[in-house]
C-alpha cells in the first residue's frame, strides 16, 4: 500500500474510532435520547466543539467541575486536530513541522471554544424551553462561522481574507452530513447504532481530507487583507439579538383571542370556556363577545369577577402560581353559567392549563386544547442564582450574562430566572414525560406546528390526540381548516391528525439538540422523580 493510501487509512481510523466509542456508551447506557450526537465527535471545526460544550454545559455540576472539563476539551480537540491535518495535509505540499501544528492547534482549540460557547449555551436553553426560534438562534452562527473556522488550522493569517467557494461549499455538506447521520443513528435500532456512527466517522474523514486540501491549495484568497473572520464573529454575535425583534415583528396572524373571543360560539358547544394566551400577551379588559367565555387574567380577579386587564411583564410568573389563580377563575366561571368547562392554552397557557389540571383539577372542568404547548420542556437545568453549585451551575450564569446583554438591547425585562422559566426547570420530569398525557375524565387534543418535530429529540412525545399541521409556534390559528376542528372538538367531534413528515423532521433534528440531563442523576428532582423519556423512549410512563 504507498504511503499516501496508508495515510488515508489512517486518517479514516482515527475518525471513525471516536464516534464509535461515544455511541458505545450511549447504547450501552440505554441514553436513546442522545444518540444522534456520536457523528459530531470528529466532524469538521466548529462542530466537533459544539459537540463537546452542549455536553459539558449540561454534565458539569460545579465551578470547579466546568473549568477541569473545559481544559480536557481544549486539550483534547488541540491534540485530535493536529492529527487529522497531519494525516489530510495533501502530499504535494511540504507539511509544516509537529510543533508548528501543535502549537496551531492548541491554540485554536481555545479560541474556537471561546467562539462557539455562546452557541453551545444558547443549545442549552432552547432544550429548556423547547421553542425552535431558540434552537435556530444556537444554530444560525454555526452555518456563518464554519468556513472561517475551518481553514484555521492549516494556514497562516487565517482570519484575513474570504474562505473560498469551494470551502463554503464543503461547510455546507459537513451540515448535511451530520444532520443525516445523527437521523441515522439515532433510528437503527440497539447497537447498530455504533457502525453507523462509525461510517458517519469515515464521512468525517472524508472531509477533512477534502477541507484540508482545499484550504491548503486554494488559489489567490479574496479580501486578503480584510480582517473577515472577526468580522464574521462580530455577525455571529447579532444573532441571538436579532432573532427574538425577528419573532416580535413578523405577523401574528389571527390568534387564539380573536378565535374565540372575538365571537359566539355555536349552539352546539355546551361549554363554558376559559382561553389562555401565551407568554408576552396582554388584555385590555374587553369582554368576549359570547358570555360563556372568558379571557384568564395572568393577574387574577376583579372584586366583581370579572378578569383583570394585563401586561406582558404578567405573564412571568410560575405555572404554579398561575395555576391558584385558574382554580379560581374556573371556580367562579361554573357557578357563573352552570356549564362544564373547556380550557384553551396557547403555549405558556397551554402549559398552564396542563399544570392545572394536574395540580387543582375540578369537576367541571372536562375539555383541554393545547396549542403549540413546548413539548419535552426542562431537558436541561441549571440552578437558581444564590447556588453555588449543581448541574448547570455555570450554564446559568453564562445565559444571565448572555441575556443581560439582550436586555440592554431590547429592555423586555425577560431572563432565565424568571417564574415561568424555573417552573419549567423545577418541575422538568413533570413536564418531560406527562405534559402530553391522558387526564381521567377530561377530552384532550393538542395542535401542533411541524416545528415543534425540531424541538425535542426524535421518539414518543404523545399520548393523547395530536392534530398537526404546516407552522411555526403559535402560528396555526390563522388556518381556517384549525379554526373549524377547534369548534368542532368543543363540539364533541374527536380531532387527530398525523403528517407522514413530521417523524422525519424529529430525526433530522436528533444532532442537533444537546443532551438531556438525566433525571435521575439530579437531586433537585427528586420530589418530581419520572421515569426519563431520554432512556425509556417513552411518555406517560407511570411514576
Amino acid at each position: 500500500m504507498r504511503r499516501p493510501e496508508r495515510r488515508l487509512v489512517a486518517l479514516f481510523a482515527l475518525t471513525a474510532l471516536p464516534p464509535a466509542v461515544e455511541a458505545v456508551l450511549l447504547v450501552h447506557f440505554g441514553f436513546i435520547a442522545a444518540e444522534g450526537l456520536s457523528p459530531q465527535v470528529t466532524a469538521v471545526w466548529p462542530y466537533d466543539t459544539y459537540h463537546d460544550l452542549r455536553w459539558l454545559y449540561v454534565y458539569h455540576d460545579s465551578w470547579p467541575d466546568f473549568l477541569v472539563g473545559l481544559l480536557l476539551v481544549i486539550g483534547f480537540r488541540g491534540l485530535l486536530t493536529t492529527g487529522l491535518v497531519v494525516l489530510a495535509w495533501p502530499s504535494e505540499v511540504p507539511r509544516p513541522g509537529l510543533r508548528w501544528l501543535l502549537g496551531r492547534n492548541f491554540g485554536l482549540s481555545a479560541v474556537v471554544t471561546v467562539l462557539v460557547s455562546p452557541w453551545a449555551v444558547i443549545s442549552v436553553a432552547a432544550s429548556v424551553v423547547a421553542l425552535s426560534w431558540v434552537l435556530l438562534a444556537s444554530l444560525l452562527p454555526m452555518f456563518l462561522l464554519a468556513p472561517f473556522l475551518q481553514r484555521a488550522a492549516v494556514v497562516g493569517p487565517w482570519w484575513r481574507g474570504l474562505p473560498s467557494i469551494a470551502l463554503v461549499g464543503w461547510s455546507l455538506l459537513n451540515f448535511v452530513v451530520i444532520t443525516v447521520a445523527g437521523a441515522l443513528c439515532w433510528s437503527v435500532p440497539g447497537w447498530w447504532t455504533v457502525p453507523v456512527a462509525m461510517l458517519a466517522g469515515v464521512a468525517n474523514g472524508l472531509l477533512w481530507e477534502r477541507t484540508v486540501h482545499v484550504a491548503v491549495l486554494a488559489p489567490r484568497v479574496r479580501w486578503a487583507r480584510v480582517p473577515a473572520t472577526p468580522i464574521a464573529v462580530l455577525l455571529a454575535l447579532v444573532v441571538p439579538l436579532a432573532i427574538p425583534a425577528l419573532v416580535q415583528v413578523v405577523p401574528a396572524g389571527v390568534t387564539i383571542e380573536q378565535v374565540v373571543l372575538g365571537q359566539r360560539l355555536p349552539a352546539d358547544v355546551g361549554h363554558a370556556v376559559i382561553v389562555l394566551a401565551g407568554h408576552g400577551s396582554a388584555y385590555d379588559g374587553t369582554a368576549p363577545v359570547d358570555p360563556n367565555v372568558e379571557r384568564f387574567s395572568y393577574r387574577g380577579l376583579a372584586g366583581d369577577g370579572r378578569p383583570l386587564p394585563y401586561q406582558p411583564v404578567d405573564t412571568a410568573r410560575s405555572l404554579e402560581s398561575g395555576a391558584v389563580l385558574l382554580e379560581n377563575q374556573v371556580d367562579r366561571l361554573h357557578r357563573r353559567t352552570g356549564r362544564p368547562v373547556a380550557l384553551i392554552g396557547e403555549s405558556e397557557g397551554a402549559m398552564l392549563a396542563r399544570t392545572y389540571l394536574a395540580q387543582r383539577p375540578h369537576a367541571a372542568v372536562d375539555t383541554l386544547v393545547m396549542f403549540s404547548p413546548l413539548i419535552n420542556a426542562g431537558r436541561a437545568y441549571y440552578p437558581p442564582s444564590e447556588a453555588s453549585h449543581g448541574w448547570g451551575v455555570v450554564t446559568g450564569w453564562q445565559l444571565r450574562a448572555l441575556f443581560g446583554v439582550i436586555d440592554l438591547v431590547e429592555g423586555n425585562g425577560s431572563g432565565p430566572d424568571e417564574p415561568f422559566i424555573r417552573s419549567l426547570l423545577d418541575n422538568a420530569p413533570f413536564y418531560r414525560n406527562q405534559l402530553m398525557c391522558p387526564v381521567p375524565g377530561v377530552r384532550m387534543v393538542a395542535f401542533l406546528p411541524t416545528t415543534t418535530a425540531t424541538e425535542a429529540p426524535p421518539g414518543e412525545y404523545t399520548g393523547i390526540p395530536v392534530f398537526q399541521m404546516p407552522g411555526v409556534h403559535g402560528g396555526l390559528l390563522g388556518r381556517s381548516l384549525v379554526q373549524s376542528r377547534l369548534i368542532h372538538f368543543l363540539a364533541g367531534v374527536p380531532e387527530s391528525r398525523m403528517r407522514r413528515e413530521y417523524p422525519l423532521l424529529q430525526q433530522l433534528g436528533a444532532a442537533w439538540q444537546a443532551p438531556p440531563l438525566a433525571i435521575e442523576a439530579n437531586p433537585a428532582w427528586t420530589e418530581e422523580r419520572q421515569p426519563d423519556p431520554s432512556f425509556t423512549g417513552k411518555v406517560c410512563q407511570p411514576a
